[in-house]
């Protein structure tokens, strides 16, 4: 979501083309830049932005999912509310299978073997992707396209790696392990590499997803991730049909869920404000503020940063009365 805020402009006034070619670009910055040692800067975040961040995302995870119950059938409302029942429910007998993948299964077969209308995946695009070609962007080598896409390929490259490092801080603060930052940083750049190669818009690490896949479904090793590649590219090229028939209320069921475990509510009793520094609250409200706003969590972790630092300051700097 950050990164298709930072191109959509540019696909806005140049096409997909010059897309492809930012994607390229950002991915050869982010390796620069990870060779630099730029991923040491998380050090620099506050707890408090961290907080705001982790609450503001929870915000727009749920958000994002009142389209998908306004204005639909009843029926939506019914499988919803079940949904959620058996993420409730399933963790207190067993763990041995991540509860939301057994909310979609029931639903979708639900949804199939009483022919129920409700709205499903492929009335959201055709999920049929086929395989992708490797090539390159269709785009004039020049020095003008460079000097159009560098912007962009910066802003990407920037606003990706914060995001990304971010995830890991929290995953790392949920498992109790120690990730490599600098190997997260270069990762993403060959990632993002290897995307534009094949065509795709690129971007960072997907939160909403991680949390899910550490929090709920209590993944604990990168063995999750790749499962969840493989899984993701058998679907659009092999199962496309049953990728099509899950209901969207089964998606926006375990997605309500993800929201309501991603909020920090700690963060939110008075007991904490009243015992938090005034400064720690501000940043983290503002965190929240700016990200709800501008609907970007780069750009909320910044002004964050920004306020934590500045407050401080200004406290010193004053002339004293």
């Amino acid at each position: 979501g950050s990164v298709a805020l930072v191109v959509a402009p540019l696909v806005r006034d140049h096409g997909v083309e010059y897309l492809i070619a930012t994607v390229l670009l950002a991915g050869v910055l982010q390796i620069v830049m990870a060779r630099c040692g730029v991923a040491s800067l998380l050090r620099f975040i506050p707890r408090s932005v961290m907080t705001g961040f982790v609450n503001a995302l929870a915000v727009l995870i749920f958000s994002a999912q009142l389209p998908h119950l306004i204005d639909v059938p009843w029926p939506v409302y019914v499988l919803v509310t079940g949904g959620l029942l058996i993420m409730v429910a399933l963790p207190r007998f067993t763990t041995a299978v991540p509860a939301p993948l057994v909310a979609t299964i029931i639903l979708t077969v639900i949804a199939v073997i009483f022919a129920i209308e409700v709205p499903r995946v492929a009335d959201e695009g055709d999920p049929d992707a086929g395989i992708a070609m490797l090539g390159l962007p269709m785009v004039e080598f020049s020095w003008q396209t460079l000097g159009i896409i560098t912007p962009y390929a910066l802003g990407v490259a920037l606003v990706g790696l914060i995001e990304t490092l971010i995830t890991a801080q929290l995953v790392d603060d949920l498992t109790g392990t120690s990730s490599n930052h600098r190997r997260e940083s270069w990762g993403q750049g060959v990632a993002n590499i290897a995307t534009g190669l094949f065509g795709g818009m690129g971007g960072c690490a997907m939160i909403g997803q991680t949390m899910m896949n550490v929090k709920t479904c209590h993944a604990r090793t990168r063995i999750s991730v790749f499962v969840a590649g493989l899984v993701l590219l058998c679907l659009v090229t092999v199962l496309d049909s049953v990728l099509a028939a899950i209901p969207m209320a089964a998606l926006v069921a375990v997605m309500v869920a993800v929201s309501a475990t991603t909020m920090d509510w700690n963060s939110l009793r008075p007991s904490t404000f009243r015992r938090a520094p005034i400064v720690e609250s501000v940043a983290m409200l503002v965190t929240v503020a700016v990200t709800l706003v501008t609907h970007n969590l780069a750009y909320g972790v910044i002004v964050g940063v920004g306020c934590a630092m500045v407050v401080p300051a200004y406290r010193r700097l004053r002339p004293k009365p």
